[in-house]
């Protein structure tokens, strides 16, 4: 191998991390609700934001679009979607089957430190909550969340569950005001934390599953489509 092919396949390989680290921090940001649906994305944009070429940025926001995370709203610019009615509840029905079981196997494998962090966790939340700073308590909901399943040591299930969270980070955001005010959210953390104190994992899936299903009645109510 030359020196200038070798060059040619460092080029290669760097602009490939670069790529993958942009699609990492764009997904991550969508996973906690950072873009609302209808935020707008161009390549430039990303590039200039990020402070990366073109490329990386391109191929990052392409990789966004298999997963149906975005979607062309011109020839250059791609949109958080606006879920549908139907594909709230198709999304929700699923998070439900496989958050459930991640939530009670990886409650089985929680310890002190676990409740701990929790509790750390939920105080980040109950004040963002209090000071209306509602992309903060998403980002620190997906702690919460992920704190517990990722004890499951099932990989695959864990990957499924954050390809769900890709498409669903970005509606979380119309969550609010209601559930600050309600704090349905806080209640099944709660709830969570007191399943894990008394070792009681079907507990912890049971308050899981409700949290899911507590958000999915008001996401239901502002999603465009036909009533179920």
């Amino acid at each position: 191998m030359t020196a200038s092919t070798r060059d040619e396949g460092d080029v290669a390989v760097q602009g490939q991390r670069k790529g993958n680290a942009v699609y990492d921090v764009l997904r991550e940001r969508m996973i906690r609700g950072r873009y609302a649906p209808g935020y707008k994305f161009t390549v430039r944009g990303v590039a200039a934001e990020l402070d990366v070429s073109t490329t990386p940025a391109r191929d990052a926001l392409n990789r966004l679009i298999t997963e149906s995370a975005l979607v062309f709203s011109g020839p250059k610019t791609l949109v958080v979607p606006t879920i549908s009615r139907s594909q709230l509840k198709d999304i929700t029905v699923t998070r439900i089957a496989l958050e459930g079981t991640a939530a009670e196997y990886g409650a089985r494998n929680a310890t002190a430190e676990t409740i701990k962090k929790l509790q750390e966790i939920q105080g980040f939340i109950n004040v963002s909550l209090e000071e209306a700073r509602y992309q903060d308590a998403l980002w620190h909901n997906k702690e919460f969340h992920f704190a517990v399943y990722n004890l499951c040591g099932m990989s695959g299930l864990l990957e499924m569950i954050e390809s769900l969270w890709v498409r669903i980070g970005p509606t979380l955001l119309n969550l609010y005001p209601e559930f600050a005010e309600t704090r349905s959210g806080v209640h099944n953390h709660v709830v969570v934390i007191e399943a894990l104190i008394e070792k009681d994992p079907i507990s912890v899936r049971a308050a899981f599953e409700n949290d899911i299903r507590d958000g999915y009645r008001k996401l239901r109510r502002e999603a465009p489509g036909e009533p179920d």
